[in-house]
Formats: structure tokens, C-alpha cells, sequence
């Protein structure tokens, strides 16, 4: 078991943190050595697997990243904007692949995790799952295909407790439909509609967000013309899929030069 890859997962506590816990101490390509929450937390000293009401894992929480990521030879890290961005840091000086499924960062956030990619590798992706990113291939193709006779829109549903809308999928989807386009997201995305909005501009790329319940993730990719409509859609029922996915990415990441990568360099897309 010592020399299979140590991995450490930060937000610990969160559900995809537990998710995340629970997939690498069943796998037997990778170790848990390390679980990071931030300071003040109830989990801090606690040994995680008692934590999470079961049997001792042998693992305590910690509120110093540093010393825990020293230790590993990934991070994989689905917490906040501002975290991600100092664990890249500190991923960075352990020279641990870092695996980030963080959503809802911005251009000049997802920016500030260049200076780290010179020293160790990033994986990073709005979406982990196999599907998903057999999904954004599909939409770049098939907007390549058509015309702005097709009005294209992203519709994603997602649990009540999410805090950021469009999904950091939807928005990949997003990307991957403007740039078979030819076209900058940017330029065209819309994702603001309420009220008298005026007619929809041709060429626009929509947006719609959906919470409630226990949604795990749905996500639809519409091309709408007039007579046909074309629909992709990727449906996930359990969080499992994305905990394979960044632990797939976190051994993949091993044997690779520094840099930034997403999940279509892990699965050869």
C-alpha cells in the first residue's frame, strides 16, 4: 500500500468531499493520506472516518494544507474559488497533482492558478464524468455542423443547495458550442432573461438554470430551428461518477510535465 499515490482531499466534510473519501479508501490504485478543513471546523482532530459516523480511517482532519499536501502525491480539491487558488500554491510547492472540480470560478480566478502549472500539474475541468465529457465533444461537433438558423441553449438542472448558476457544465457546454461556432463565449452568452428581455438574438448562446430537490445534474444541449429541434443530454444520477472521474485524473496526473490539463487530456479525447 506505501507506494500507491497519496491523496489528500480538501472540504472534506462537504458531499462531494465524504464522496471523495469514500471512493479513494475503496480503490486500490491510491491511499487516503490526508483530509483538509478549515480552521475552526468540527472535523479539525477528528479522525475522518468517525467524522462521517463509521470506523476509523486512521486519517485526521487538518486545518494546515501545507503539511498535509507534503505528504501526498495529489490534491484533489472541490471547494471554493478563493481555496482552490491557495491550494494551487501549495499544491504547487509539494509538487502534487492538483485536481480541481471547483465551479464557479471566473476568467481572472481560473488566471491566478498559471504561476503554480510551472511547477506541477493541474487538472482541472467543470466536469469530471466520462459522459459529460463525451457530451461537450458531441455539442462542439454538432455546432460546427449547423448554422444560426439553430438557436443553441444550455439547460441545467441541479439540487437546491448549489450556489452557482450557470454550472460550471453548462458553462464547458457553453464553451464548447461557441467555439464550434468559431465565436467567443463571451460575445455571445445569455444567461439574463427576466422580464420584457426583446426578442432572442441570432447567434446568442442561452442559458438556463434550474434548482430543487436532491438533483444530482442534468444538463440538455438544445439546437432549436425552425420545424427541428436537436437535443443532447447527459443525465447523472449518482455523485459517484464525479469522485471516479477526479481520482482517475489525480493517477493520470503522475507521470506528467507540469502544466494545465482537463479531463478530455485524462480520457484521450
Amino acid at each position: 500500500m506505501e507506494d500507491l499515490p497519496g491523496i489528500v482531499i480538501t472540504g472534506a466534510s462537504g458531499r462531494m468531499g465524504q464522496m471523495l473519501i469514500k471512493t479513494v479508501v475503496a480503490s486500490d490504485k491510491a491511499r487516503l493520506v490526508g483530509a483538509v478543513e478549515r480552521s475552526g471546523h468540527d472535523w479539525v482532530g477528528q479522525d475522518v472516518g468517525i467524522a462521517m459516523g463509521g470506523a476509523a480511517l486512521g486519517v485526521v482532519a487538518t486545518d494546515k494544507p501545507l503539511e498535509a499536501f507534503a505528504k501526498a502525491q495529489a490534491v484533489i480539491d472541490f471547494t471554493a474559488p478563493a481555496a482552490t487558488i491557495e491550494f494551487s500554491k501549495l499544491a504547487a510547492q509539494a509538487r502534487a497533482v492538483h485536481v480541481i472540480g471547483t465551479t464557479g470560478m471566473t476568467d481572472e480566478e481560473i488566471a491566478k492558478l498559471e504561476p503554480a502549472s510551472h511547477h506541477a500539474v493541474i487538472v482541472r475541468a467543470g466536469n469530471m464524468s466520462l459522459g459529460v465529457n463525451l457530451l461537450t465533444q458531441l455539442t462542439k461537433k454538432v455546432a460546427a455542423a449547423l448554422d444560426e438558423d439553430f438557436d443553441i441553449e444550455v439547460i441545467e438542472a441541479h439540487h437546491h443547495h448549489k450556489v452557482d448558476a450557470p454550472s460550471g457544465t453548462a458553462l464547458m457546454l457553453g464553451e464548447a458550442a461557441a467555439e464550434g461556432r468559431g465565436v467567443k463565449l463571451a460575445d455571445v452568452k445569455d444567461s439574463g432573461r427576466d422580464g420584457i428581455t426583446g426578442a432572442r438574438k441570432r447567434g446568442d448562446i442561452g442559458f438556463t438554470a434550474i434548482r430543487g430537490g436532491d438533483i444530482v445534474g442534468e444538463h440538455d444541449v438544445l439546437f432549436a430551428a425552425a420545424g427541428e429541434r436537436i437535443v443532447l443530454r447527459h443525465m447523472a444520477t449518482d455523485r459517484t461518477i464525479f469522485a471516479r472521474g477526479a481520482l482517475k485524473a489525480a493517477l493520470w496526473g503522475q507521470d506528467k510535465m507540469p502544466g494545465q490539463y482537463d479531463m478530455l487530456d485524462v480520457l484521450g479525447l
